[in-house]
């Protein structure tokens, strides 16, 4: 019998590649535009503990401490080449928190 393949996806935080199944997903959903391509307004980026949200993902570890090193990096930032102001990171936080982890 073949084995099945495990997904692995690798932490912004700390580095380290997981299965997909141990970590968080962090999405940018899709940019709201008008009928002649304009932005109307950018997509919002939250927490997605199901994986099944639309839009750009990356990925975080359960611990805080990883979603605190990505913070302090930037590297959320570069992933979605967009600036991420400080309430969402104070935000998905407290979402973790919430959540029991850390």
């Amino acid at each position: 019998m073949k084995t099945k393949k495990i997904p692995l996806r690798k932490c912004t935080g700390c580095g380290e590649m997981k299965p997909k199944k141990e970590l968080i997903r962090v999405v940018k959903a899709p940019d709201v535009k008008d009928e002649n391509g304009e932005i109307i307004s950018a997509g919002e980026i939250s927490l997605d503990f199901t994986g099944k949200k639309s839009g750009r993902g990356a990925y975080v570890c359960h611990s805080l401490e990883c979603l605190r090193l990505a913070r302090k990096a930037r590297r959320l930032e570069r992933t979605f080449s967009a600036q991420i102001p400080e309430e969402i990171y104070n935000s998905m936080e407290a979402e973790l928190i919430s959540e029991g982890n850390d």
